[in-house]
């Protein structure tokens, strides 16, 4: 028997993070370690929340702190929020211009959502986080790609975003720093591209969620350097830097443009409200001391150096060295006998139980791309990269 047939709009929904998950776990239940490389999670590799988070969270359920959140978010954690955007990127907002969100992939979907019409468009970086590009397709939107040059440490080009913003054109999304190549943007950049927001009086979206783990130079927030007539919306939460992933709890606030701040907050109440008590752990998180971070940052650092080393010494890869987050980005030196890198990887989880994502999940500028973590210790790191390099031997001629 036939059932309902699915809504078209299903078939728009790709994320090609977790594309193999279901293959990785079939050679899981046939004994196989798979090593996985794909997805951004600490705390699948050692790493915790603080303590005193944790804590935080048993006292707010024993407390009592189980009722519906308000659909923008406790009062006390928006205005801890706002003090942390000033404490660390200096940027000055009220605890009304914050919303709380069920992490940064729940903010995307609510800000598209309440700023997207079908047929417009909006400007993503490419390479990009790929649900910018599902969350697009699935509004009927229209995602277009402005170039960020591999060859200049993969900085956005100022003058394709100009070039493609047109009468249709909504936002521009900045993802720094950027997943999944690690880069971080100038300040002469970042400037350029708010006056370019504010001159076309369109949104700039500004994926910060990895502010707090830049490895070299510094983090520089988009609204602080964007003129007073821009509308910022700046997009954060706590699963990377506080650890917190599993918890699901991201933020994004509003600067300027009241009408885009409403239609936000009406969306916001459609779906009324995330977690309390996972809300008053994270005003713990944002209160207390930083030591984790510090001491996160000096592993990837470590685990970072070691994994390009690899990679660059086997010859078959060619990498811009990340200056944040915790992701490589490299082109592949080679084509050898597959059609695109994304049956490559495939046939590497199959054969060598290794699993990474391919570039052109992150749109056409990653095709002969991949991306992995370098997250885990230094012996998975080596016996992942061992692996890798066993595999390209078998079918790559040099």
């Amino acid at each position: 028997m036939s059932g309902p047939k699915p809504a078209g709009r299903v078939e728009k929904l790709v994320y090609s993070i977790r594309e193999l998950a279901p293959l990785a776990r079939e050679l899981e239940k046939k004994g196989e370690k798979v090593l996985y490389f794909n997805i951004g999670d600490p705390v699948r590799w050692g790493f915790q929340p603080p303590v005193h988070v944790r804590r935080a969270l048993c006292e707010a359920v024993e407390e009592g702190y189980s009722w519906y959140s308000s659909s923008q978010g406790d009062e006390e954690l928006r205005e801890a929020i706002a003090e942390k955007e000033w404490a660390w990127n200096r940027v000055k907002i009220s605890p009304d211009d914050v919303f709380l969100a069920f992490g940064v992939t729940e903010a995307i979907l609510l800000v598209f959502a309440s700023l997207l019409d079908r047929g417009d468009e909006v400007l993503l970086p490419n390479p990009t986080y790929p649900l910018y590009t599902t969350y697009a397709h699935f509004l009927e939107a229209k995602p277009m790609y402005y170039k960020c040059a591999e060859d200049n440490e993969w900085q956005p080009s100022l003058e394709d975003i100009e070039s493609k913003i047109t009468g249709r054109t909504k936002a521009i999304v900045v993802i720094n720093p950027n997943n999944p190549t690690g880069a971080t943007y100038s300040v002469e950049t970042l400037k350029r591209i708010a006056e370019l927001a504010a001159e076309h009086n369109i949104a700039l979206i500004s994926d910060e969620i990895y502010d707090g783990l830049v490895l070299e130079g510094e983090h520089v927030s988009a609204a602080r350097v964007a003129p007073e007539d821009a509308t910022i919306i700046g997009l954060n939460g706590f699963s990377k830097n506080f650890l917190m992933t599993g918890w699901r709890l991201g933020y994004m606030y509003v600067k300027g443009d009241e009408k885009v701040k409403e239609a936000i907050c009406k969306t916001a109440r459609s779906r009324l409200g995330v977690c309390t008590p996972i809300q008053r752990a994270a005003i713990a998180a944002l209160g207390g001391p930083l030591t984790h971070l510090e001491k996160f940052k000096r592993e990837l650092v470590k685990r970072r150096d070691l994994m390009s080393k690899l990679l660059a010494e086997s010859g078959f890869f060619s990498l811009v060295k990340p200056k944040a987050a915790f992701y490589v980005f490299p082109r592949l030196n080679f084509r050898g006998p597959w059609r695109s890198e994304k049956e490559m990887v495939k046939e590497l989880l199959v054969e060598e139980k290794v699993y990474v994502v391919h570039g052109s999940g992150f749109g056409p500028g990653g095709e002969w791309h991949v991306r992995l973590v370098f997250l885990p210790p230094p012996d998975v790191i080596e016996e992942g990269v061992g692996r890798i390099v066993r595999f390209l031997e078998r079918h790559v001629s040099r």
